[in-house]
């Protein structure tokens, strides 16, 4: 694909193996890896901890509980005044999601990226679900618990990921109009969707150039 950089973004269920499909697929595709890392890439370009950016992650409505945690040291009591909101941290993560991108190809792991890099070429957007049994498994092994806590655990976080999702794309999390594919990971398995996703990106990637 020559030197042209490349966009992966994956949205997925909880469960799903979607952060592994990505993972794998920055490998395939010599991308920067991008989940949690932006975070921190978030913090170090505003000056904020990270903390705050962790406590925000993916849910949409978490300001109210901001007040609960230590303020950062910021000059002019700039932490609470009316630029310190749940938009202005949105922003500072948008900010280092466009920056990553404009200097390497990436593979991003929700965070509404494909909005905030809606205008850049070659950005290939895929959602990666899995049948729920799989999904509780995974859930039930990652966190010790049994399948009732697994499922009120992913019907609660998909609940808040959707709200946030919505809320800053305008678009519906989890529908497939918002993505360029959905695929079901559990009917190839995870290495086998990695393989299919790595032979439709670089399609499409290819007929882009056309």
């Amino acid at each position: 694909m020559g030197e042209e950089r490349i966009i992966i973004i994956i949205g997925r269920q909880i469960g799903s193996g979607g952060r592994v499909i990505a993972k794998k697929l920055a490998e395939k595709f010599h991308c920067m890896f991008y989940d949690r890392e932006l975070l921190n890439l978030a913090a170090k370009e505003s000056g904020f901890r990270e903390e705050l950016f962790e406590k925000n992650d993916e849910h949409r409505g978490f300001f109210r509980t901001l007040f609960h945690l230590h303020a950062p040291h910021v000059s002019d009591n700039s932490f609470y005044n009316d630029t310190m909101s749940q938009e202005s941290l949105f922003k500072f993560q948008s900010d280092a999601i466009r920056k990553a991108a404009s200097e390497h190809s990436c593979v991003f792991v929700g965070r509404c990226a494909d909005y905030v890099l809606r205008d850049m070429k070659n950005v290939v957007n895929v959602f990666v679900t899995a049948d729920i049994d799989q999904r509780l498994q995974r859930v039930c092994q990652r966190n010790g618990c049994d399948r009732a806590t697994a499922r009120k655990l992913i019907a609660n976080s998909e609940a808040e990921r959707a709200a946030y999702y919505n809320y800053y794309t305008g678009k519906k999390w989890g529908h497939s109009e918002s993505y360029d594919i959905c695929v079901n990971s559990s009917k190839l398995g995870i290495d086998e969707t990695v393989e299919f996703l790595f032979h439709y990106i670089t399609k499409r990637l290819s007929e882009r150039k056309l």
